[in-house]
């Protein structure tokens, strides 16, 4: 192997680990914007990441770029998501209600993206797209797997379906400790069910 050879590996495993990193650190965003909302202070993100604050602020400059970093990562775990498992769940239903309950987490991440991101309307529009772009095929994947498996009856549509969750999820922003939001989906699913 030649110098030039030996510069582009390293180059190449300095930008996996660098992206693995990122990786680290948006899960972390996202699980604190889970339990603290999207306000959280950078301190507990940094904290939970095990990084500095400025590593944050190197990668994301202001809490919108955070916040839309955190929310197309989940997107692309919701995503690849829905095919794997389907591969390792012992129906297409269970795969379902795992998936249903990994998008759930995503949108109680997502409330405060519109508050976050009021300055730059563009990218959140350019944010909601990705989301139907991405997630409305894997869903529709799921509910036909189902179907064909003759484990859903519901002639409803993926988008149909993902804006009634949507709806129940947002009741969960309401400071109700008896509004359990995965109960209520689940009797929503169990709706869906043959």
């Amino acid at each position: 192997m030649d110098a030039r050879d030996e510069r582009a590996a390293a180059s190449s495993a300095k930008r996996a680990d660098a992206r693995r990193n990122e990786r680290a650190l948006l899960d972390a965003a996202a699980s604190v914007f889970v339990t603290q909302g999207v306000d959280a202070p950078v301190r507990q993100i940094a904290a939970a990441a095990g990084v500095g604050m400025g590593t944050i602020y190197r990668h994301f400059p202001a809490r919108a770029d955070l916040v839309a970093a955190v929310y197309r990562h989940q997107i692309d775990a919701c995503a690849e998501a829905g095919p794997a498992l389907l591969a390792e769940e012992s129906s297409p239903f269970a795969a379902l209600r795992r998936w249903v309950d990994l998008f759930v987490d995503f949108l109680v991440t997502k409330h405060g993206l519109a508050a976050a991101m009021r300055s730059d309307p563009d990218s959140f529009t350019a944010l909601h797209t990705l989301f139907l772009d991405r997630l409305v095929p894997v869903f529709d994947s799921l509910l036909t797997a189902g179907r064909n498996a003759g484990e859903i009856t519901a002639d409803v549509s993926a988008y149909q379906l993902l804006r009634a969750i949507g709806d129940i999820c947002a009741g969960a922003e309401m400071v109700d400790p008896n509004y359990e939001v995965h109960l209520t989906i689940g009797l929503l699913l169990d709706g869906c069910r043959r």
